[in-house]
């Protein structure tokens, strides 16, 4: 068995789960979400818990069993809790602002860059406070919804617009990122 389908998940008291043939529907507070799951893979709940079990012990099966697990998991917590990314913006004159439920970036081009909020996720913006070192306070993106995979594709979808580049560090990064830096032209001379 897959020690992560092992796991039992627990199912907070303002979560519904259906369990249906093929399916799981989770609602919640915040939304409601469906996963789909092998038929190899029972499901059963009980006392506030779920627990799954897989009769087949092949390497496909148990990589199911945990990846199953995972997604039913995420689903409880994205529609209790939600889920959220957040991203820096560094660059002198890179700024972000909001147009309705758009999201609109000047990082530099020629134009700005609009971005359409995908079904099921809201931006919010941030202003950073200026540290010690740095030249400019970064501004923040938010990104914000109850499907995991959604949000987190969203928020690499925004970093792939202006990832950092490794020599003054500007661009979209997540927040947190840690940048490599390079040091440049330091043994250029002048003769």
């Amino acid at each position: 068995m897959s020690r992560i389908g092992r796991k039992s998940i627990v199912i907070p008291q303002v979560v519904e789960v259906d369990v249906g043939d093929g399916y799981v529907s989770v609602k919640g507070p915040q939304g409601e979400l469906s996963v789909s799951y092998k038929p190899n893979i029972q499901i059963q709940v009980r006392e506030g818990k779920m627990e799954l079990t897989c009769e087949d012990q092949g390497k496909q099966a148990r990589a199911l069993h945990g990846l199953t697990r995972s997604l039913i998991a995420n689903a409880v917590q994205g529609v209790s809790q939600g889920f959220e990314r957040r991203l820096e913006i560094v660059g002198v004159g890179y700024r972000a602002k909001l147009d309705g439920s758009n999201l609109q970036l000047n990082i530099g081009f020629s134009h700005p860059i609009v971005l359409p909020a995908p079904d099921g996720i809201e931006f919010a913006l941030e202003e950073g406070r200026r540290t010690r070192g740095e030249q400019e306070a970064a501004q923040k993106i938010i990104v914000k919804g109850i499907d995991r995979q959604k949000v987190g594709q969203t928020a690499a979808i925004i970093r792939s617009f202006r990832p950092p580049e490794p020599y003054k560090g500007k661009g979209i990064r997540y927040q947190g990122e840690t940048i490599r830096r390079k040091a440049g032209k330091a043994g250029a001379q002048v003769t």
